[in-house]
This record gives structure tokens, sequence and C-alpha cells, in this order.
């Protein structure tokens, strides 16, 4: 069966349309679900501040614990005593895909050992 690429291109829209109203649904469905989990969760919280420490209930336990997230004001200064302590395990081994395009393109002659590359053919497809 052959289709013309007009018919293509407007299965390609109508199934991205559709995908996307989908995801759209999804997203609003699991906002309230994690709001209705929060409500759930602060109670918990305190019914585990009053009980001090681990609750056990037939379904399940629950245990409070301290969850700790770090941040940087000042990334310069990271960066100094990352570097001053051999701690590069610190950050994330994930390279930037568009600086890294951007600073091949403006260095040429540079080519970090290990780097690799995938080049692919994509498509876009515009609406009119």
């Amino acid at each position: 069966m052959e289709f013309t690429t007009e018919q293509l291109v407007a299965t390609y829209i109508k199934i991205r349309d559709a995908i996307a109203e989908k995801e759209r649904q999804c997203r609003e469905d699991v906002k309230l679900l994690e709001t209705q989990k929060d409500v759930i969760e602060q109670e918990l919280l305190a019914v585990c501040e009053s009980a001090g420490g681990t609750v056990s209930t037939p379904v399940g336990s629950v245990r409070r614990r301290v969850a700790k997230e770090y941040w940087t004001s000042n990334w310069d200064a990271l960066y100094q005593t990352i570097k001053d302590n051999s701690a590069f395990h610190l950050l994330h081994q994930r390279i930037s895909q568009k600086a890294m395009q951007q600073f091949l393109e403006e260095n040429p002659d540079v080519h970090p050992a290990g780097l690799n590359v995938n080049s692919k053919y994509t498509v876009t497809v515009t609406r009119k």
C-alpha cells in the first residue's frame, strides 16, 4: 500500500497531537494524585512524630527519615573545592549536548579523547 507524502504528514500530525493530548491528560491526573499523596504524607509524618518513630499497620509500615538535598549559590567556589580535593565524583557525569556542539564548532581542532558522537537524520513536521 502506497501513501502520499501529504497522507504521511497528515497522519504524523494527527498522531503527534494525540500523543500531546494524552500526555496533557496524564499530567493533570498525576498532578491530582501527587496532591492527594502529599496531603496523606503530611498526615503520616504527624503520626510518626507523635509515635516517636516507625508505625506498623497490617497493610504496611511508615518510618520518618531526614532527606537532604544539596545545592550551591557559588559555583566557582564549589568547582574550586572539587578541584582542590579531586572530588570530581560529586558531579553528574553528563555532557551538555548543546554546549558540547557549540564548543566543537568553535574549536574544530580540539578532539577530546573518548568523546563519542551519534548522528542520525530526523524529521521535523510543521503544521500549516
